[in-house]
């Protein structure tokens, strides 16, 4: 994927020196400065990002907005009509994604499916308009689900038991969440990312047969880091 995002942008770039290029040499007349130019800031990396990120609900948003905007500059659409549709629109879309988000993602999805249906105990962590600190010193991890809505949640796994595979489930709704994983096993994510994203800045083990911890996460305008 990041081959064709370099193609991608290469394009953009090579054709945007062209018609510059072309109009200095009059051979060309475009005027790259059209009403609604500034929209392409917006249209171009969301378009760019639909072949480079794995959950494209933030992307597909910010595509219709860009274009949207596009629209109304030209006088194709009426400023008032995109500003009123605009947030049932983005709601409409991050609900499809909600509701569709397990039906996809291949391998991944259903070994988080039968993680979270095999789970014996029920760790809950919340933190709204707050803070929890989360830590498993010498003891077994059996997963967790974390919250964070208006506040941030940190979950320290580095000196935690981990006897088997596990999954995190972290929504991270205008908040964070950072998760410190050991180096003795490997992680694998699957994410939801709606204007926010996952950060994986964790050392992993390169050993085959490594425990592996599942994050299942979703991201509304937050983000969720792992060291």
């Amino acid at each position: 994927m990041k081959k064709v995002e370099s193609v991608l942008w290469g394009i953009v770039f090579i054709t945007i020196g062209l018609i510059i290029a072309g109009n200095v040499l009059g051979i060309t007349n475009i005027n790259i400065f059209f009403n609604g130019w500034w929209t392409l800031f917006i249209i171009i990396p969301c378009f760019i990002g639909l072949f480079k990120n794995n959950r494209k609900t933030g992307d597909i948003i910010g595509l219709i907005i860009g274009i949207a905007l596009l629209l109304a500059c030209q006088d194709i659409l009426k400023f008032d009509l995109v500003w009123k549709l605009l947030f049932p629109v983005i709601l409409i879309i991050v609900g499809i994604s909600f509701i569709f988000r397990d039906t996809i993602g291949g391998k991944i999805t259903k070994e988080i499916k039968e993680l979270n249906k095999n789970r014996i105990n029920s760790n809950e962590y919340c933190a709204t308009f707050s803070e929890q600190n989360v830590k498993f010193d010498d003891e077994k991890f059996s997963g967790a689900d974390l919250t964070a809505v208006f506040g941030g949640v940190k979950c320290d796994l580095r000196k935690a038991i981990i006897e088997e595979n596990q999954i995190i489930n972290a929504t991270s709704i205008f908040g964070g969440i950072e998760i410190f994983v050991p180096d003795n096993v490997k992680v694998k994510i699957k994410s939801t990312p709606i204007f926010g994203g996952v950060s994986d800045k964790a050392n992993y083990s390169k050993e085959e047969q490594a425990h592996i911890i599942y994050i299942n996460a979703t991201c509304v305008f937050g983000g969720v880091e792992i060291r």
